[in-house]
């Protein structure tokens, strides 16, 4: 297990000598000290990504693409033991980090693998006798920030496309969660990846990230987190002009019309609040019921909730595990406070874990039922196993409360009318919209938001694009171009 920094293909102190200790969230114990990089460290970083920048973006694309073919082969090699230090690092239940944590980051460096040699310029009709065509660029250092969520996921998410396209990185895991994207790092140079093109920093967002954001050498700064850290991240980047691009908060409105396939509804809902202690940006924290199937829909909803079993997540049978720190559980919990006092009725849970579980970060099944779609409970990320639920009598009404707050990420419905479901998937404010389904993601479809929750796509040609930069070249064939000023 590496808690070192990764600069210029080598494990290395931070220049200051600090660490910081990640813990196991079950039960709060110390798995490491891992190094804090400070400015000095993200300046190496900085110079080892720009001596390496010409070596991996004149290397061939196919060259490019088979060395990310070759991580994804490593990463599935590896997938117990980075399904084991992500369970440990985060509080993901074994199971979940198995069966898509890593099948997922193993695709996704596939996916851009085999787009490498696959995305192109464009030839494009000007006036006759002219040759105009594009060439789509690498834009050089780019700087990258992961979240504690889904640290494996997200580390994949950013490096794929940045380095198909021939980027060299600098990257940030979070301070709590660095290990998975630490082992990567180490599977990358197995793989065959020049040294320099990828560096690892983790280190305090305030200190590292904040730095990397106003680099004056870095072109590019991808981050995924807050909004509000989001709006720093942008006032930062202001001083080169660098591109940026967001992934930020979600509050995500997930629909059940009176004509849906209940159990599949039940069931796709519960998935996507609970999946991962309901720690994710694209979670369906806002159930927005029709009023004449609210009941029956809650009489099935309830049950199963709160019957996930909890625990270890080390263990097989654990279905939700804990929050991954010990401060996002008592922010989780004071939002029951939050909806009490605004006039909500908890319908469940809204407690911290219990015996066994009370030492670590646990936090209940929790569903509560909003008094009104403007409460806090209703309007707030509470990044938690934490659901919303409110009642609706018109699709003019459940359309006004999906696009009735700032975040526009994703949100999904469940009905049979195809009419209708269109219609929605139109008119909602979302970057992304899942129909009799929630939280479907591939490598394939772009993913993001708009409003508060960001600009920019992670995923498919999108992505790509955000990482690379045009260039229109013009070529005389045959062209006849007067003289301008005629003598």
């Amino acid at each position: 297990m590496r808690h070192q920094l990764f600069i210029n293909g080598k494990f290395v102190d931070a220049v200051s000598g600090e660490t910081l200790a990640t813990l196991n969230p079950h039960d709060n114990s110390e798995i490491a000290q891992v190094a804090m990089a400070g400015k000095e460290d993200i300046d190496l970083a900085v110079a080892a990504a720009e001596k390496a920048f010409p070596v991996w973006s004149r290397l061939s694309a196919m060259e490019r693409g088979r060395i990310l073919l070759r991580l994804a082969d490593l990463i599935e090699a590896n997938a117990e033991d980075l399904a084991r230090l992500e369970t440990m690092d985060t509080g993901h239940p074994i199971r979940d980090t198995r069966f898509l944590d890593v099948p997922r980051t193993a695709g996704t460096f596939r996916y851009f693998g085999g787009m490498a040699d696959k995305f192109q310029g464009e030839q494009i009709p000007v006036e006759a006798g002219f040759l105009n065509y594009t060439l789509r660029e690498p834009v050089g250092v780019v700087g990258q920030v992961v979240p504690w969520n889904f640290p494996l996921m997200f580390t994949s998410w950013k490096m794929g496309p940045a380095l198909a396209a021939g980027n060299s990185i600098v990257l940030k895991p979070a301070e709590i969660t660095p290990l998975t994207t630490l082992r990567i790092a180490e599977l990358m140079s197995e793989a065959g990846m020049p040294d320099g093109v990828v560096n690892i920093v983790p280190g305090l967002g305030s200190v590292a990230g904040q730095y990397i954001a106003e680099h004056e050498r870095i072109a590019k700064i991808a981050f995924t987190g807050s909004t509000a850290t989001g709006r720093r991240v942008v006032q930062a980047s202001s001083g080169n002009l660098k591109k940026v691009q967001l992934e930020l908060g979600g509050k995500g409105a997930n629909i059940v019309f009176s004509d849906a396939d209940l159990d599949q509804a039940v069931h796709g809902s519960l998935q996507a609040i609970f999946h991962n202690q309901g720690q994710a940006c694209i979670a369906g924290s806002r159930i927005v019921l029709h009023e004449s199937i609210a009941r029956a829909f809650l009489d099935k909803f309830l049950p199963i909730a709160q019957s996930i079993r909890m625990g270890n997540p080390i263990a097989p049978e654990t279905e939700m595990g804990p929050l991954t720190s010990i401060q996002h559980k008592e922010r989780v919990l004071s939002f029951v406070e939050v909806a009490k006092e605004q006039g909500g009725e908890v319908l469940l849970g809204g407690k911290a874990g219990e015996g066994e579980l009370a030492h670590g970060c646990y936090v209940m099944p929790t569903v509560v039922k909003a008094a009104s779609p403007s409460d806090r409970v209703a309007q707030e990320e509470v990044f938690g196993p934490f659901a919303t639920v409110m009642t609706f009598k018109t699709d003019e009404e459940a359309l006004a409360i999906a696009n009735g707050t700032q975040y526009g990420l994703g949100g999904g419905l469940w009905t049979k009318d195809l009419q209708r479901a269109h219609k929605f998937a139109r008119e909602m404010k979302s970057g992304m919209v899942w129909i009799n389904c929630y939280k479907r993601v591939n490598p394939g479809s772009p993913f993001g938001g708009v409003g508060v929750s960001g600009y920019g796509r992670e995923m498919g040609f999108d992505a790509m694009r955000e990482y690379t930069q045009v260039k229109s070249v013009w070529v005389n064939v045959d062209a006849k171009v007067p003289p301008f000023y005629p003598r």
